[in-house]
């Protein structure tokens, strides 16, 4: 093998994905092998499944894969650590396996062929290239609306982050060593990449639908995903907490002036309707301030067990990567 070879790994997180690790695997195989024949050989590409503690046939699928194919390894985690988590698992095997790593979700709505657009700018020297998708067409206007105010929030929050980029990615080797270096256990990596401060590129293209299975995303956990991303990267709910706290003191002297002003009058009436309607909106703010400041004393609690993201089960490396 010519010694100026470099590799190129496909990280593919999965969780209970039996229905569609077929396709993704036959799309990735020639998309691949169309990269690796334009560069002459001088590119040799792996894939690198990742599962997650799938409850179904995943792992009796990527084993058997791995078989077949020399392109195809796999990584077993024990136990579901959760979609960032996978994720980290396989840019961690692939940062001592591989030049580059692509990272794409199994479910096919990621477009395989930006593939050879991102390995084309990594060649010519981009060491980050996000996949940027130009338009949401098979999402409902539900999770279309809801997505672009997530972008938009994290921007108002102070998060740097790819507008309608999610976590389908190149990385070169140095920027992919470089992410290794950051300790924390909360990850949010659309943010934390964007930190690295490497010259980047863009391939963009066009969200499809899920080819099969059920989305792993629900509304619960797009909400969950959307408050670990704002409070990994900014302090300003803290902050808004401080404004909150400060307009209610002051809307809170307004009404004792009124109050004492109307006393003096004679014109006090007795009534429940504001005092109620006042100790409900104090109470709902008070309440959703703990609720914030519980969040970042939640994750500086797990931050400070440092615990392992993950526990690895079985290791198949394809042949390709070795």
């Amino acid at each position: 093998m010519m010694t100026d070879v470099k590799k190129l790994m496909v990280v593919v997180p999965c969780y209970n994905e039996e229905a569609v690790l077929h396709e993704t695997l036959r799309r990735l195989t020639e998309v691949l092998q169309g990269v690796r024949h334009k560069y002459e050989g001088q590119i040799v590409p792996s894939i690198l499944f990742v599962d997650d503690g799938s409850r179904d046939a995943t792992w009796q699928l990527i084993s058997q894969f791995q078989q077949e194919s020399p392109l195809v390894g796999g990584l077993r985690l024990a136990h579901n650590a959760g979609h960032q988590h996978a994720l980290w698992a396989g840019l961690e095997f692939a940062a001592d396996h591989a030049d580059a790593t692509i990272s794409i979700d199994a479910d096919l709505q990621d477009d395989v062929n930006v593939i050879a657009d991102m390995a084309e700018q990594w060649w010519k020297g981009t060491d980050i290239v996000y996949g940027v998708r130009k338009d949401r067409p098979t999402d409902t206007a539900f999770k279309k609306h809801t997505a672009q105010a997530f972008y938009h929030l994290m921007a108002r929050m102070g998060g740097d982050i790819v507008y309608n980029h999610a976590d389908y990615r190149l990385m070169s080797r140095r920027a992919l060593v470089a992410l290794m270096q950051y300790p924390e256990r909360n990850i949010f990596l659309r943010g934390m990449v964007r930190t690295l401060g490497f010259n980047e590129g863009y391939a963009y293209y066009d969200r499809s639908e899920r080819f099969a299975g059920e989305s792993k995303y629900p509304f619960r956990k797009m909400l969950s995903f959307a408050i670990d991303g704002i409070t990994s990267f900014s302090v300003k709910p803290l902050q808004m907490i401080t404004y909150l706290g400060i307009f209610l003191t002051f809307a809170s002297f307004v009404a004792i002036l009124y109050a004492l002003v109307s006393w003096a009058a004679g014109k006090a009436l007795p009534g429940w309707t504001s005092l109620l309607i006042s100790l409900w909106f104090i109470g709902g703010a008070i309440l959703i301030s703990l609720g914030v400041i519980g969040t970042y004393v939640g994750k500086i609690y797990s931050e400070v067990k440092r615990r392992p993201r993950y526990i690895v089960d079985k290791v198949l490396e394809p042949a390709d990567a070795r």
